[in-house]
């Protein structure tokens, strides 16, 4: 994990007039991509590579970030089947707006996840301690960085780390709550059984997953599911595992309950606490059952 504490110095109305706006692209000062020449240790030809951002850009506030990465060619995102060489290992620096490099002299060197997920990605974990803006740069590529902006931790509605996760009533087997159905998993996964408020008062951490296996449209949901399902048959019951539903019907046009509670505005998302309930993770849009299982042993579970 590095730490960045450097802020831009630049407004947001500086920042679009230049161009980048938030989830936007913004130019890599040329004697910045001098300096990264090469194919960030892969294979693969990176120069017309895109970064896909895999993770929404409005929820991001200062502290420990993870900025998971897909890549795109000319034809499209990189898949398994796309016939092109996965890289292992994607190289990483980040910039001001202007090119100017910040944080450390070394390259962040992410590896690649590829098992049970519907495009390769590449999770980029960093620190950084100010709101403000910046932009992840490939190394290797000839294309323009991805820009990300930190927000203050009160233009936030969602759940944030280091905050207690909100009790909700979530639908149960035994009380739908007005959702059906409860679980759109064939077969219905097993983390019905009780609320996430009844989960929270039991003493014990919580991997709470929000997310529709049958109607999610990144089609990330589904293997979520099943990651979270695959790490519980190995911690068994250290943690309380629970999974609530996007809808409350199956024509997926009204959010259910549990989603406005939040004011979330995608899925998947997993939330995870310690046992006094507070929020130590949050895995967003697309993740494995490989980070599933470093979220729990950063927090002492195996």
């Amino acid at each position: 994990m590095v730490n960045i504490s450097r802020t831009t110095g630049l407004s947001r109305r500086q920042f679009i007039q230049r161009g980048v706006g938030v989830g936007a692209i913004a130019v890599v000062a040329p004697s910045l991509l001098a300096a990264c020449a090469g194919n960030g240790g892969s294979g693969l030809d990176l120069s017309g590579m895109d970064l896909v951002k895999r993770f929404p850009g409005d929820v991001l506030v200062p502290g420990r970030l993870r900025l998971p990465y897909s890549l795109a060619a000319a034809d499209g995102v990189l898949t398994a089947d796309s016939g092109a060489e996965i890289p292992e290992n994607l190289s990483f620096v980040i910039t001001d707006i202007d090119g100017n490099r910040i944080g450390p002299e070394e390259p962040l060197i992410v590896a690649s996840h590829t098992t049970d997920v519907p495009q390769p990605y590449w999770p980029l974990e960093v620190t950084i301690n100010e709101p403000g803006l910046y932009v992840v740069n490939l190394l290797g590529s000839d294309k323009p960085g991805s820009s990300i902006q930190i927000f203050d931790r009160s233009q936030v509605a969602i759940p944030l780390v280091g905050d207690p996760l909100p009790p909700v009533d979530t639908p149960t087997f035994a009380d739908a709550r007005d959702v059906d159905p409860v679980c759109t998993r064939e077969p219905s996964c097993p983390l019905h059984d009780i609320t996430l408020r009844e989960a929270l008062a039991l003493g014990k951490p919580v991997a709470y997953l929000l997310g529709t296996p049958a109607y999610c449209q990144t089609g990330t949901c589904s293997p979520a599911l099943d990651a979270i399902l695959e790490v519980r048959e190995r911690v068994g019951d250290a943690v309380t595992f629970l999974h609530a539903e996007i809808y409350s019907d199956s024509t997926a046009a009204t959010p259910a309950a549990a989603v406005t509670a939040y004011n979330m505005k995608y899925e998947p998302a997993l939330f995870v606490t310690d046992a006094q309930g507070i929020l130590t993770d949050r895995l967003d849009a697309i993740f494995d059952a490989k980070e599933v299982r470093a979220v729990f042993a950063r927090n002492g579970i195996s």
